[in-house]
């Protein structure tokens, strides 16, 4: 699933491409019927079009395209979704929709899976109002996250893929940070210190630093606004590495399921 560093290095590629634009056609898949969460899929293709896009916006693992006339489109890739801008049209496996621009190029939304959604509304916050704050928030600090976490007794794991705690992480990075800071995943949440909670919060903020600057992370079908596939899966320290030497230790990588996720971390530098 496409998480903060994929998503937002989609709106970084899309955003000189596609700001002041405006959708001249918009096309969803009959083969894709629940795309559009809100409103139906005819008003959706009907009320989009001619709407000019102001910006190109992230909150968590949403895109949010502000238009002209006050609304806002919203866009959840989900596990397989993927979005990028095309001059040449949208040749592509598993295409749900298709949007063209007032310059003749595209936008092309393929999801193999068929889970990615997308909204038009007045307002976003019932889409995106619950989530929970930004890693690189200035304002997220290890004392409001040490009060979020106190009286919370699930894994810390499960607690980092909670979107209403802190909004954007998804598997592969909350492991990658529970590496970085040493802390076993299935620690309560509320055993955290608050020295530690501050080392997770770093943690969280390098590795989340580290696959922006890698495009990205591609396992399987992410790709960016232009197509091409991230490179960070070949810097992951602990993810999907079961058996394989930890990094630091040499102790093999273990892989245990955490509130039904695969999880993987190093019994020795994490214990």
């Amino acid at each position: 699933m496409p998480e903060l560093p994929e998503v937002e290095t989609i709106r970084r590629g899309l955003l000189p491409l596609v700001k002041e634009r405006t959708i001249e056609a918009v096309w969803i898949s009959p083969q894709a019927p629940k795309l559009v969460a809100y409103p139906s899929t005819e008003l959706f293709c009907r009320q989009l079009q001619g709407r000019r896009l102001l910006d190109v916006a992230r909150r968590g693992k949403f895109l949010l395209f502000p238009l002209d006339d006050g609304r806002t489109w919203i866009v959840h890739l989900r596990m397989t979704g993927t979005l990028h801008h095309s001059r040449q049209g949208c040749q592509l496996p598993y295409l749900r929709a298709r949007f063209l621009l007032d310059d003749g190029s595209f936008l092309c939304y393929q999801d193999q899976r068929k889970l990615g959604r997308m909204w038009l509304v007045d307002d976003p916050l019932p889409i995106v109002g619950s989530l929970g704050p930004e890693p690189f928030s200035p304002s997220l600090t290890g004392h409001p996250l040490a009060e979020a976490l106190v009286k919370r007794r699930a894994p810390i794991k499960s607690i980092l893929l909670d979107q209403r705690v802190m909004a954007g992480i998804g598997n592969i990075y909350a492991d990658e940070a529970l590496f970085q800071a040493g802390i076993h995943p299935l620690r309560p949440a509320a055993s955290l210190g608050e020295e530690e909670v501050e080392r997770l919060l770093e943690a969280v903020r390098t590795v989340l630093a580290e696959a922006l600057a890698h495009g990205g992370t591609s396992f399987r079908s992410y790709v960016d606004s232009s197509g091409r596939p991230g490179s960070h899966q070949h810097y992951v320290r602990v993810f999907r590495r079961e058996g394989l030497p930890c990094p630091q230790c040499q102790t093999p990588i273990t892989r245990a399921k955490v509130g039904g996720r695969s999880t993987y971390y190093c019994a020795n530098c994490q214990s």
